[in-house]
């Protein structure tokens, strides 16, 4: 095997991490891609711990992003997001990272990529290559990098860091085309298995399905370390996913579905209850507006995905789908329950001049910061 090194980032963005390249320094012909961010990760391996590689045996600790010039005038860099498997030779280049979306500002600056004041506020316009669309980054910058200190604290993470607000710029419609890929805000879908089950099919930011926990016998609030030792539950959120990805033509069959992993993402929501969290202390119910239990390639999430918040967030403004008849928030931002506590998300939906809905934005806070940067070593055959 020959050992190879590549010029690399590592960074936390959000509650996830990944390994940060420069287009420059990859492969021009992209199907060679697979291999190096395969072995560069540690993937796959049987043990789950990923130890050979860069990866956390742990959806949201193994990603990559690739960051370049952009190929559209109104953005400042092109930005792709890759979401690696853990025990199989997964490639993922289906959707986008919202947690990651908040390294990619800071990462642009400090490399060079985009110019930025030396103090004060940088905002840096994000193409997303995955979903074709905008992401506006703003954050505090001093001498030209994202600003060491803040007292913004993220569930999940220890400490506190700058804020980084991440608009989402007309979300809806990321892989569809359409906020409502099946045309209605709730539809009844035939999954093997199960039946028919009542399910919110919405596509902003990366496409979703919301089911109510109660349709599958469950309270909204188990934590993600009980919900992983579910088979029977796993394997009915994974049929969901299929049948969802089926009637929102993101797959042709169920069997495709299987093969795209990443999207649609699937999860499970309860009107706010008390709940208990990963770090131990209660989550009151008016602590939260709506509670979320959401699925990464095959693991229930530690948190709630950026893009899955957004796309949450959007599907509590449509009238009609199980997360509005949930949400408690009104015209208010809405407060997300999760597993390690809340999110805070606002998004605005309006209808245009024939009625058809459209999603305006998404935003949400995240923290950044900037783990190690050098080389990467990896072996390919």
């Amino acid at each position: 095997m020959r050992e190879q090194r590549l010029p690399a980032v590592y960074m936390r963005g959000g509650t996830s991490r990944a390994v940060m390249f420069h287009a420059r320094d990859l492969p021009a012909d992209r199907a060679a891609w697979n291999a190096i961010f395969l072995a560069a990760m540690g993937v796959p391996d049987p043990n789950g711990r990923q130890l050979d590689g860069m990866g956390g045996g742990l959806s949201s600790l193994n990603k990559v992003c690739v960051i370049g010039p952009p190929s559209r005038s109104d953005a400042d860099v092109d930005y792709t997001f890759v979401q690696l498997g853990v025990d199989q030779p997964l490639v993922d280049y289906g959707g986008n990272c919202g947690n990651m979306s908040a390294a990619i500002g800071p990462f642009a600056i400090e490399e060079g990529l985009v110019p930025c004041p030396s103090d004060g506020e940088a905002a840096v316009l994000i193409h997303n290559t995955n979903t074709g669309k905008l992401i506006r980054a703003r954050f505090p910058v001093i001498e030209g990098r994202l600003a060491p200190d803040g007292d913004m604290a993220l569930d999940g993470v220890a400490g506190t860091a700058a804020p980084i607000r991440l608009e989402f710029l007309a979300p809806g419609g990321a892989k569809t085309g359409k906020l409502l890929p099946t045309g209605a805000a709730t539809d009844r879908l035939e999954v093997p298995g199960l039946g028919p089950i009542a399910a919110s099919c919405i596509d902003a930011a990366n496409p979703c399905v919301f089911v109510n926990a109660s349709d599958l016998g469950m309270s909204g609030s188990e934590l993600p370390g009980d919900l992983d030792k579910d088979a029977d539950w796993l394997a009915q959120m994974e049929a969901i996913r299929r049948a969802a990805s089926v009637a929102m033509g993101l797959a042709p069959d169920l069997d495709a579905a299987g093969r795209l992993a990443s999207i649609p993402k699937v999860a499970m929501l309860a009107a706010p209850a008390q709940a208990p969290t990963i770090a131990g202390p209660l989550l009151s119910a008016d602590a939260h507006d709506i509670a979320v239990r959401m699925i990464s390639v095959g693991q229930p999430h530690r948190a709630v995905p950026i893009t899955g918040a957004i796309c949450l967030a959007v599907a509590a403004r449509v009238p009609g789908t199980i997360a509005h008849q949930l949400c408690s928030a009104g015209e208010d931002p809405i407060r997300i329950g999760h597993p390690s506590g809340t999110t805070v998300v606002d998004a605005a939906v309006t209808a245009d001049a024939q009625g058809v809905l459209q999603a305006d934005h998404g935003a949400v806070y995240r923290t950044a910061r900037r783990l190690f940067e050098g080389n990467v070593l990896f072996r390919l055959p």
